[in-house]
């Protein structure tokens, strides 16, 4: 999901609009870790905790009742997948048209609204605490496939992108399981895998425990793979998923065209390249820019974007540039490895040869062992 597409719907589809009701449409059950479960609502707050708090639904909508009513669930539904999990507040008033001055004045009234125990489980909801049970062989690289999304769900890169990574570690004789459960984020479940998958993950999905577990996993020596979508959504409330495992945030992505044929650029000196094309090869996608270089976290960069080949020009005219434009990179993190590719928009990449060789490589490379990171 890309902030530069929830402009244009929401722009189009919501402005005049509201939401259908204050009723929480999670399910009810308290999840005492969730994240900012206890904060003051604010216009920096996730839109969908304003939505699902009736006093701070009722100030969105002022004096215009109905503002955000009738607007299509995946933009401005409660119950998940809703792009209301990956914008603020802030965020979202601009993009309906509603002024700076108006969020000045809203700002100190959502902050006084009281922060109830209902309330608190109804903003809980969205996260779980479910622990699956896998029984996987031994001898063989194990990775774990996550797949929860609460954010923005495109379901035909997911799936395809799952059908990839099933078939894959088939061919490679690799262990694999798969889960959209975030209890699976604990200690004793992630010391079974060598690797954690993100697919196109979006939105905040894990409990405050849940995110401890996977910053000790990977700190620890684990390995973590993520592609497209799990670095794309507009805002983060977790600072070090974005700035440090990650190590660059999402900015946006040309939408005139949106899908564009562009050269891809490898780096040879890094060993998940050494069975791609050196001279680079042409792709047709979805092309990210990101808010800052992830040179600056320490990573390796192993694909990036020649920027002649294509027009990156963002929502609104914006320059999307970024001079040296990584596309696909690692890093240490502690002592594991991370990967990220910006790859994986459309479902037919899935089945391209480079695009695949780059997923296995780089699976094979954050599951080493010894896993001497940097090596």
């Amino acid at each position: 999901m890309m902030l530069s597409t929830l402009r244009r719907s929401i722009a189009t589809l919501l402005v005049g609009l509201a939401i259908a009701g204050a009723t929480p449409a999670w399910s009810q059950s308290a999840m005492l870790d969730c994240p900012m479960r206890d904060d003051v609502l604010s216009i920096d707050s996730p839109l969908v905790d304003v939505l699902l708090n009736p006093a701070g639904l009722a100030l969105l909508e002022g004096d215009q009742p109905g503002r955000f009513a009738n607007g299509p669930p995946r933009f401005t539904g409660t119950q998940a997948p809703t792009f209301a999990a990956i914008l603020t507040v802030r965020m979202a008033a601009r993009l309906t048209g509603v002024s700076d001055e108006r969020l000045t004045e809203i700002d100190p009234l959502l902050r006084a609204i009281p922060i109830t125990d209902e309330f608190r489980a109804a903003r809980c909801a969205r996260y779980d605490n479910d622990v699956p049970t896998f029984t996987l062989p031994e001898g063989r690289p194990r990775l774990l496939l996550f797949e929860k999304i609460v954010g923005f769900r495109d379901d035909p890169s997911v799936d395809a992108a799952h059908a990839a990574f099933i078939a894959m570690a088939e061919r490679n004789g690799w262990a694999i399981a798969s889960t959209d459960r975030a209890g699976a984020i604990n200690p004793a479940t992630l010391a079974q895998f060598d690797a954690v998958i993100w697919n196109n993950i979006s939105g905040d999905v894990l409990t405050l425990s849940q995110r401890k577990a996977l910053q000790d996993y990977v700190e620890g020596g684990g390995g973590f793979v993520a592609i497209h979508g799990s670095a794309g959504d507009p805002v983060y409330f977790w600072d070090w998923y974005a700035d440090t495992l990650i190590g660059a945030r999402f900015l946006a992505h040309p939408m005139d065209p949106q899908f564009q044929d562009a050269r891809v650029v490898v780096h040879g000196d890094h060993p998940i390249a050494a069975h791609l094309p050196s001279g680079g090869w042409m792709m047709n996608e979805e092309w990210y820019s990101f808010r800052s270089n992830p040179r600056s976290v320490g990573a390796q960069v192993v694909l990036s974007l020649d920027e002649s080949s294509y027009s990156p020009v963002g929502p609104g005219g914006i320059d999307l540039r970024m001079g040296d434009h990584p596309l696909a990179w690692t890093h240490c993190v502690g002592r594991g490895r991370s990967f990220y590719s910006a790859i994986g928009h459309r479902p037919e990449l899935y089945a391209d040869a480079n695009h695949l060789e780059l997923l296995q490589s780089a699976i094979q490379w954050a599951t080493a062992q010894p896993n001497r990171c940097g090596s």
